[in-house]
């Protein structure tokens, strides 16, 4: 992937609303919106099954939760390894984990307001890697 392509997809995610009937947009929106929420994932798909809209913010709240737990590992992970490296270990520790948290947020902040507003918009890079719930 070309570094141009990478900082264009996290500048202007790709939207993919014409995709989704708007009835079924309108109204499905609370679902999506709670499916924002990584551990929640889950609700849209046992309250609205039939929903496509609902279903891709289902597999997007799944690929943060993914990302979430990943994250969560590689930190932790460089942590101890950071922290044979007195002081200055720790504090690299604390900017990569704040950095990593950053971008986390970032990228639940992105879908929250996305679906709030009714629009089905993707994760930047790696939003289409998983859709086991089309």
């Amino acid at each position: 992937m070309d570094p141009n392509d990478i900082k264009d997809s996290i500048m202007d995610p790709e939207d993919v609303t014409d995709q989704f009937d708007p009835q079924d947009i309108a109204s499905n929106k609370v679902m999506a919106v709670l499916a924002c929420i990584p551990i929640l994932f889950w609700l849209p798909l046992a309250a609205a099954p039939n929903s496509a809209f609902a279903k891709h913010y289902a597999n997007q709240g799944l690929i943060l939760l993914l990302l979430w737990v990943v994250i969560a590992v590689v930190v932790n992970i460089l942590s101890a390894i950071l922290g044979i490296i007195p002081v200055l270990g720790g504090i690299l520790a604390a900017i990569i984990g704040l950095l990593c948290g950053l971008v986390q947020f970032a990228a639940f902040l992105l879908l929250f307001v996305s679906a709030l507003s009714g629009k089905a918009k993707v994760i930047p890079i790696i939003g289409n890697m998983l859709h086991p719930f089309n």
